[in-house]
């Protein structure tokens, strides 16, 4: 193929996938790096290229498989009280009405001021008190007081 070697293009490919992890959030493409440069190394020794397909994906699968493995291990749930969380059952009061239907509404939570959306999907009115029920998005999903 254009005089290149095939486990030149194996490196290659592997070089770019490790670069490509540098640009990603999640470390998920460097082991396609890795299972490329198994390929690339089957291949300077001689392995037929199906060998070395095979290589690449099942390294590539079982780095993939361990890492995800590992990391739900590691990973904790965010505790309650943080974020935006932090917010789900405290009340707030309507700065501008809310109405879903428009895509209107604004509540001031504690000193802070955020896009809200109705539980029930009834319209409230500026200066109602609402307490917050969930979070969508950048979203409080408030239900009223009343």
């Amino acid at each position: 193929m254009f005089g290149i070697s095939i486990w030149l293009i194996w490196m290659i490919l592997a070089a770019m996938f490790i670069v490509g992890e540098i640009f990603t959030a999640g470390f998920f493409i460097m082991w396609f790096g890795i299972g490329a440069a198994v390929a690339g190394i089957l291949a300077l020794l001689g392995a037929d290229p199906g060998w070395q397909l095979a290589a690449f994906v099942l390294v590539s699968l079982v780095l993939v498989l361990v890492s995800r493995k590992f990391a739900n291990k590691i990973t904790k749930e965010q505790p309650p009280g943080i974020g935006a969380s932090r917010f789900v059952g405290k009340q707030g009061v309507v700065l501008e009405e809310i109405d879903n239907a428009k895509g209107t509404g604004r509540i001031r939570m504690d000193r802070e001021e955020w896009r809200a959306e109705s539980e029930d999907g009834h319209i409230l009115p500026a200066g109602e008190r609402v307490v917050t029920v969930k979070i969508e998005g950048t979203h409080l999903i408030v239900k009223s007081l009343t």
